[in-house]
């Protein structure tokens, strides 16, 4: 049986209370975001997906802030004919307390597609890689992430199906999409490696 290595925890203030977001296998599940604020001042607004028990058993005592610790998620969702990766936290424990924001997180997979080395306006550069993290039941989560600077040139010099363990931050993202109807406001969400390794390993 593949090892999973995805972990996340996320510490940051509640954006918006929670609301349903789907049931499955009888479960009730409810989704919010925190908000997390960068060194840089951006701030991060992160989606946070929980089971209804999970929410209900959270200590409200421990503090303003929230903290969640889970696995970064990927679901395909269809939307007017078209298929979007949509990227969630999946929290297995949420409870409150205070403290400074935390946005830490730790995958583990094969890369899926082609590494993209490409350049900023500003000439630095970014790798684009797409991680298969592998989770139970032979599944996987497909999980867009940037690198940085040497990383990026060591990380696209991979091959699909290398291994990397990438330590990093999930950040959030508006852009613009061209659509039918015209331009669209749309978020995307990514993993921003601060560190990355090949592993030995080739699945």
């Amino acid at each position: 049986m593949e090892q999973t290595v995805n972990s996340i925890t996320l510490r940051g203030s509640l954006h918006a209370l929670p609301e349903f977001s789907h049931e499955n296998h009888g479960k009730k599940f409810f989704r919010f975001y925190l908000d997390i604020p960068r060194l840089s001042g951006a701030v991060d607004i992160l989606p946070v997906i929980c089971e209804e028990k999970v929410l209900n058993e959270m200590d409200l005592s421990g503090g303003e802030m929230i903290t969640a610790e889970g696995q970064i998620r990927s679901h395909n969702v269809r939307s007017q004919g078209a298929r979007h990766l949509m990227i969630f936290v999946f929290a297995t424990k949420i409870f409150c307390e205070d403290g400074e924001p935390i946005n830490d997180c730790i995958l583990e997979g094969p890369l899926c597609k082609e590494p993209i080395l490409r350049r900023t306006p500003l000439g630095r550069e970014i790798c684009d890689v797409m991680l298969a993290v592998p989770r139970a039941f032979h599944r996987a989560d497909y999980l867009p992430c940037i690198l940085w600077g040497r990383t990026a040139q060591e990380i696209s010099a991979c091959s699909v199906r290398e291994r990397i363990r990438i330590c990093g931050r999930l950040q959030s993202r508006i852009y613009t999409k061209l659509t039918e109807d015209g331009p669209v406001e749309r978020t995307a969400y990514e993993i921003s490696a601060l560190t990355a390794d090949i592993l030995d390993e080739v699945l």
